[in-house]
């Protein structure tokens, strides 16, 4: 069982784009909407207006990112995937989330490719690429690719499979600790490997990310501040960062994948 949670926060067109191919992908599958207090009425009308079958709740105030994918992820026992709401998923892509479970043994996290995405990011890595005009191509044509489930340092929270095991055994987002967000998801991702979990690329599956636009209302960023947080609970993090990004050992799958989709 998996349930895509999707955080919202006003950007109110994003989120609208988002809902849209949620309709078109994922009509059939178990979604909950969490309204993070946003101002815009036009989100509660949007919400207002799903898909019978899918679940919604209304934070009274403004928590933060944070908190509310942590209520999220209480919601269900099985499997979440946190999904922005600045997103666009493609054709088959909780499918290919699904066959992640069903083969990676001690799976913790698992994270999509994307245009926006640092590590996972396609065609280029560290990027934020444009979002190509049509996705469900793309997805099509990586469904021709044997997903190798490469290691990651940390998931990209984006669009983020935290697994039963994870949820068991790490627990939840530091909430005490990264407030309104940024910075959780690599906490959690270390955690899940002092666990002895993995944290994976899910190689043939693609999500576009719009990026930044709920924390751009609110004029958050992350700072040196966010960074010391995460040094204070995990001092080796920006070596162990540093040394995937200089041996870039997805340097070869990249290449191998954009020779193959038409849309690179």
């Amino acid at each position: 069982m998996i349930q895509i949670v999707v955080p919202i926060f006003n950007a109110f067109e994003v989120t609208h784009k988002n809902l849209q191919s949620l309709i078109k992908h994922n009509y059939d599958d178990d979604i909950l909407f969490i309204n993070d207090g946003s101002t815009d009425q036009r989100i509660v009308n949007l919400l207002e207006n799903l898909p019978a079958h899918w679940e919604v709740l209304h934070n009274a105030d403004n928590i933060g990112f944070v908190k509310t994918a942590n209520i999220g992820l209480k919601h269900s026992v099985g499997h979440s995937v946190l999904l922005n709401s600045d997103t666009v998923v493609s054709s088959h892509w909780l499918d290919r989330f699904k066959l992640a479970i069903n083969t990676i043994e001690r799976l913790g996290t698992a994270t999509p490719w994307s245009n926006n995405a640092e590590i996972c990011s396609l065609p280029k890595t560290l990027s934020q690429n444009p979002i190509p005009t049509d996705i469900d191509q793309l997805s099509s044509e990586l469904m021709n690719h044997l997903p190798q489930y490469p290691e990651l340092p940390t998931a990209v929270g984006f669009c983020m499979l935290v697994t039963q095991q994870a949820k068991e055994q790490v627990g939840y987002f530091d909430e005490t600790t990264f407030g309104m967000g940024y910075g959780e998801e690599n906490d959690y991702s270390l955690r899940v490997a002092k666990h002895g979990l993995r944290n994976v690329l899910v190689d043939n599956c693609y999500v576009a990310h719009v990026g930044n636009q709920s924390f751009k209302e609110k004029s958050s960023k992350p700072d040196q501040g966010t960074m010391q947080r995460l040094l204070d609970k995990h001092p080796e993090y920006l070596n162990l960062i540093q040394k995937f990004i200089e041996n870039d050992p997805l340097s070869e799958l990249r290449e191998s994948i954009i020779g193959k989709i038409s849309a690179f």
